[in-house]
């Protein structure tokens, strides 16, 4: 048997179109497995590079962190606590006015009463 330009293949066009697709599907599939290791290697080089930059840190400098994100939760701790001291500020001023207002009746029954005590004498 001679192969040469000349020479011509029969092949149904379905078995072509099966082959191309097929080629195609695997060439996809390629890519897609060496963009999900590129990915992959990637994000553990990052870890690593992390991991290397958290063990050069001085034991100061770790302790200075831990007592800023103490610090921290303590400053938010304190500002919700001033909020609910506003709503207490108002209530209280709210309370005093009344108190003033009582303290003003009474002085008035006081008066009435001391009024009637001088006149049945």
């Amino acid at each position: 048997m001679k192969v040469s330009e000349n020479t011509s293949v029969s092949m149904p066009i379905k078995n072509m179109v099966g082959i191309i697709v097929a080629v195609a599907m695997g060439i996809f599939a390629y890519t897609e497995v060496t963009a999900r290791l590129t990915s992959l290697e990637t994000s553990r080089e990052l870890f690593q590079a992390d991991l290397l930059k958290k063990s050069e840190q001085l034991p100061t400098d770790q302790e200075q962190f831990m007592l800023l994100e103490h610090i921290s939760t303590q400053v938010e701790n304190v500002q919700k606590e001033m909020e609910t001291m506003r709503n207490n500020n108002v209530n209280i001023n709210y309370a005093m006015k009344d108190i003033e207002k009582i303290k003003q009746a009474l002085e008035n029954l006081k008066d009435k009463v001391r009024a009637n005590g001088n006149g049945t004498h």
